[in-house]
């Protein structure tokens, strides 16, 4: 079913906000237990950089400049820092990170996502870490139109899809979603066989008419 609300489908940010929207929301439906961690850190360097501008603007304010320039010139100091470390902090450890969580096993998973300019694909990063076991990755990149169509609208199924027939953790919790998708591949490349076949008897003929009239000529020859 698609959604009600609709987007730009032009606009690559919309389309990767809304994709990444909808991650948590089905992965949370799954029973995953999110994780919010990283997302309680940016908020935290965010809003905490917040509150000492606002801060430097109210003493300055109350008080005035000369009385509060050495104050001022901390809290400059103080900001500068903590918008460093929320930069470091976006792109050196959250590095694209949309969702964390934790399958009813026990399980890890963590997922990021990039695009790239005017090139409408979604790049999606899954991590896995079973409870005893090393960590797995798997990447994949995807059209945007698999799941918005023309007029912009976000169909959730071919999305959930994607995710649950790709993703051995998410399959694992989704079984009905990731039979439906393996059975809609397979007679895909049932199709495709099919096409393939075609094409190779049709070459397969016409290399008998041509090897035909080779021998033909050959006789004529003779």
């Amino acid at each position: 079913m698609a959604s009600q609300e609709k987007i730009t489908v032009h606009n690559i940010a919309d389309l990767k906000n809304t994709s990444d929207d909808a991650i948590p929301n089905y992965l949370n439906s799954l029973k995953f237990r999110q994780d919010n961690s990283l997302l309680d850190t940016r908020l935290a360097l965010g809003y905490g950089a917040f509150a000492v501008a606002a801060t430097c603007f109210l003493w300055d304010y109350k008080l005035g400049f000369e009385d509060t320039k050495y104050y001022t010139a901390a809290a400059v100091a103080l900001y500068s820092v903590l918008n460093g470390l929320l930069t470091f902090w976006i792109g050196s450890v959250e590095k694209g990170t949309v969702y964390q969580g934790v399958a009813a096993d026990g399980s890890k998973i963590s997922i990021a996502t990039s695009t790239k300019k005017l090139v409408p694909t979604y790049h999606v990063k899954v991590t896995t870490t079973p409870k005893k076991g090393s960590p797995q990755t798997i990447e994949l990149a995807r059209s945007f139109t698999e799941w918005f169509d023309s007029q912009g609208h976000f169909i959730a199924r071919p999305f959930q899809t994607m995710l649950a027939t790709t993703v051995p953790l998410i399959a694992q919790a989704d079984p009905m979603r990731a039979a439906a998708g393996a059975v809609a591949r397979s007679e895909e490349l049932v199709n495709a066989g099919s096409d393939v076949l075609d094409a190779i008897l049709a070459a397969d003929a016409t290399g008998a008419d041509a090897g035909g009239a080779g021998k033909k000529s050959k006789r004529r020859k003779a």
